[in-house]
């Protein structure tokens, strides 16, 4: 059976991602249009995925204008363009894959789901860690009950110094207004997650957070407005000048320039965001947050969210009434003990190719699936990952005013009950 499909956002994730894992691993499947403002990425979507021309629109709501002409739509755009096209797709009559976060505001992630609610659509959303072998094993020996009963958990998304300052402070989700909060642009996997492994709705949360060290009062003496004029930049982690000439053809500097050259890099760096001081970005979002949970089965959790960290990984801890789970997913580590016992169980689960320790292929591979009327898990339904967005508006709407959130209270009070 084949499957057409139309891409709205070619950019590191729609044209980078999703569409390079369809052209390479999924024949029956053809990209049949995009909707793109940037003529270089539309070119290369024309040249490399072979979109007909009259199918190439330099916007959405183009595209979008058109009667239905393929079987699905993944949509990747900046996240405050997310809930229009998602609308209007869905409403089309369109199979939808929607990048995480579902949208800015929260009354738009539940409208989506409302919408999706009843409807013969697939609609997914792109919470990928759940196809990842090392969660789904995480997941498997959670509900075998390998340490006993779950009674709390702390979990770490370390984000990385250079990956903070390249897309938290100088990139695109910089600022809130324009964004989201950093727990849900950046921790709606991590949401997600938890709410997958311990298995319940959350009850309670409170969250602490704020933006301490990317800001002009920080900014050491003699710091300059752009790295290439800064007279401690040799001195400085986060410049932009040791950040990205290493990376040239790959992330993070793809998403610097277009062309990928020293003399492009150059440029962009002398005339963009990204050549930026990190004390003078214009950026809002925190760069450190704890949220505390509560679980209807009782089980409690933290979350930690930091910049400051070397690697990028996310760490965990599982505490049941037999043993505990040590977890580090940069290692692809899985370390068991048990209570009573001098001996550990390190599990090391299948490694696969592609981002997000193989849960972009995952998500594809499903949704495909789905698509082509075979027998799929749908993990990530826009119903299952709307939990996770609650609970991130419910962290900020606790860290801002200082109190604890309960959540059935706080889901109430958005639609308006």
């Amino acid at each position: 059976m084949s499957v057409s499909i139309a891409i709205i956002g070619a950019g590191q994730r729609g044209k980078d991602v999703y569409a390079t894992f369809l052209k390479q691993y999924y024949p029956e499947v053809k990209i049949v249009a995009v909707a793109e403002p940037d003529q270089t990425k539309c070119t290369e979507m024309l040249k490399t995925y072979g979109v007909p021309v009259e199918r190439v629109y330099r916007s959405w709501e183009l595209m979008l204008a058109e009667p239905k002409f393929c079987d699905a739509v993944i949509i990747a755009t900046p996240d405050h363009l997310h809930f229009a096209p998602a609308k209007v797709a869905i409403e089309k009559g369109y199979h939808l894959l929607l990048e995480k976060p579902i949208a800015n505001h929260l009354e738009e992630c539940v409208a989506l789901a409302e919408m999706a609610r009843g409807r013969d659509q697939i609609f997914m959303v792109g919470h990928v860690l759940r196809y990842t072998p090392f969660f789904t094993k995480l997941k498997q020996l959670l509900e075998d009950h390998v340490i006993g009963e779950l009674m709390t958990v702390q979990h770490t998304e370390s984000i990385g110094y250079f990956h903070f300052a390249h897309s938290f402070v100088r990139g695109i989700w910089q600022s809130e207004q324009t964004s989201s909060p950093l727990i849900l642009a950046k921790s709606c996997h991590d949401l997600d997650i938890l709410l997958w492994l311990i298995n319940a709705d959350c009850r309670k949360l409170t969250s602490y957070g704020n933006l301490r060290h990317f800001k002009a009062d920080q900014a050491p003496i003699g710091a300059g407005e752009r790295c290439q004029a800064c007279s401690v930049e040799r001195d400085c982690p986060y410049s932009a000048l040791k950040i990205y000439p290493p990376y040239l053809g790959e992330w993070p500097t793809t998403v610097v320039c277009a062309e990928q050259t020293p003399e492009a890099l150059d440029v962009a760096l002398r005339t963009g965001d990204y050549g930026k001081c990190v004390y003078a970005s214009n950026n809002d979002v925190v760069d450190n947050q704890v949220t505390i949970f509560e679980f209807e089965n009782d089980v409690t959790a933290t979350f930690n969210l930091s910049a400051f960290t070397n690697e990028i990984t996310r760490t965990s801890k599982f505490m049941g009434t037999l043993g505990e789970i040590r977890t580090d997913l940069l290692q692809n580590e899985i370390e068991v003990r048990l209570f009573g016992s001098d001996e550990e169980q390190v599990i090391y689960p299948e490694s696969i190719a592609g981002g997000h320790g193989g849960g972009d292929g995952g998500l594809i591979a499903d949704f495909v699936a789905l698509l082509t009327g075979q027998e799929g898990l749908a993990l990530t339904s826009i119903n299952q990952a709307v939990q996770s967005h609650v609970l991130a508006f419910a962290a900020e709407e606790s860290r801002r005013k200082d109190r604890s959130v309960h959540i059935k209270d706080f889901y109430k009070s958005v639609l308006g009950q």
